[in-house]
């Protein structure tokens, strides 16, 4: 997709918030995230499943709303779990499903149809619920374009590492070598859709320092988000995946030498400070800026 097509949802920060544990649930607006997602999937044994569903249906209902989307972590298909988990939680104030084990694009397929149905059912707007798909296999991570294009609905393309590894047998470790070819597979299958990039959580939520390297490392392969399994997590994670001041600075330099100097100019590239400025800069300065008003770290100009 054309850097001057692309739109940039704002998705830093997904907090998964087990849906039976009602004080995490109270707590999860007041945490910064940019979507709280209920989740019904990992953290949840097999015996509370039918509660979590009607404790997320009941959290989606009353949940007070400033500036976070709402979306829950739904059971794979091959679970048997999802249908329910849908007739459940697909409700007016739900915005987004995270679709967990997402291994092949007809499952992306499936959930589309499942969500049109029950949208009618519920007297939404078709496609009021959007998807986000979890990759979570090598067969996904292999499938991750097709996956990426299966549905309209999707906003967002993500990585889960942990289910990752068991499935490849991979020997997770701190610096995440394991998974660079993975990350950047996924990436560039996101980017390739117009999709953001969400990148896998980080297990050890005590380590600050850790976390800020590896969500840097995400960036620099592309990525615009991360999962958080703890709401210590998120303020590092929208600092990450949120432009800077120098960053923005930079870019509105990039745009005006150029558009002076070059474009008014009849000119597609020009030298500044020993550099030469050329239109792909260009336009990654200019999405850089549209990602900065996005995320209100810049005033739209």
């Amino acid at each position: 997709m054309d850097e001057q097509q692309r739109t940039i949802p704002i998705l830093r920060s997904i907090l998964f918030v087990p849906a039976i544990v009602e004080r995490f649930v109270a707590r999860a607006p007041e945490t910064g995230a940019d979507v709280v997602c209920l989740d019904v999937e990992d953290s949840v044994p097999p015996a509370e499943k039918a509660r979590a569903r009607e404790m997320a249906a009941a959290a989606i209902d009353s949940m007070p709303r400033d500036g976070h989307a709402v979306f829950v972590r739904v059971n794979g298909l091959h679970t048997g779990l999802l249908e329910d988990d849908l007739l459940a939680v697909v409700r007016p104030g739900l915005d987004g499903i995270v679709l967990s084990k997402t291994h092949t694009a007809e499952i992306v397929r499936r959930m589309d149809h499942y969500l049109t149905l029950l949208e009618r059912r519920q007297g939404m707007e078709a496609g009021d619920v959007s998807i986000i798909p979890l990759v979570e296999s090598a067969e996904g991570i292999l499938g991750a374009r097709e996956i990426a294009e299966a549905s309209p609905r999707l906003v967002g393309l993500s990585l889960g590492a942990e289910d990752l590894a068991v499935d490849m047998g991979l020997q997770r470790s701190e610096a995440a070598r394991e998974i660079e070819w993975p990350r950047a597979q996924l990436a560039a299958a996101a980017a390739a859709a117009g999709l953001v990039p969400i990148d896998t959580p980080e297990p050890d939520y005590t380590d600050m320092e850790h976390l800020k390297r590896d969500a840097s490392f995400a960036r620099s392969l592309g990525y615009r988000g991360k999962y958080c399994i703890h709401p210590g997590q998120v303020e590092v994670v929208n600092r990450v995946f949120s432009p800077t001041e120098q960053e923005v600075a930079e870019a509105r330099e990039v745009v005006r030498v150029l558009e002076k100097e070059g474009i008014a100019k009849g000119r597609a590239a020009i030298p500044v400070n020993g550099k030469m400025i050329d239109t792909p800069i260009y336009w990654q300065a200019r999405r850089l800026l549209r990602w900065a008003e996005a995320a209100g770290i810049a005033p739209k100009e």
